[in-house]
């Protein structure tokens, strides 16, 4: 069933910024209906974009917003930056690559975890990842 509601916009600009947005995404997915395991994921993968803004863009905006698709009810979260861009997204999205100092899982992992994921970026202009998870 779908919910009527405003699409919720979070700035990221620092840690507490991607708790902020995890809450949100999780209490908008469990008023459409997921499942806990699903709360989980969802939460999860919002925590993976939103960090990366933190780390590699330091500031940026998730949009989270409920999705319909025909009989199909779900959960689309898009996150987007003006940072320095992905110059090789192919190996960004391999387990163990990372630019930075982490274990290079967080967009490799929020693309297992959403059932729709794609990325765009473009180098000295910004990255844009949109996700989406439907309701079972």
């Amino acid at each position: 069933m779908a919910v009527a509601e405003e699409d919720i916009h979070v700035p990221i600009d620092r840690d507490v910024d991607v708790v902020t947005a995890r809450e949100k995404g999780r209490e908008l997915a469990s008023r459409l209906g997921f499942s806990r395991t699903d709360l989980t994921l969802i939460a999860t993968a919002i925590s993976e974009v939103a960090r990366n803004i933190v780390v590699y863009a330091g500031h940026g905006e998730l949009v989270i917003s409920p999705a319909q698709q025909g009989e199909r009810c779900g959960i689309a979260i898009l996150a987007r930056d003006q940072g320095p861009g992905i110059p090789d997204i192919g190996k960004a999205m391999l387990d163990g690559f990372s630019t930075g100092k982490s274990l290079g899982l967080g967009l490799p992992g929020a693309r297992r975890m959403m059932d729709e994921f794609e990325i765009n970026s473009t180098v000295g202009a910004g990255t844009t990842v949109a996700m989406r998870k439907w309701v079972r």
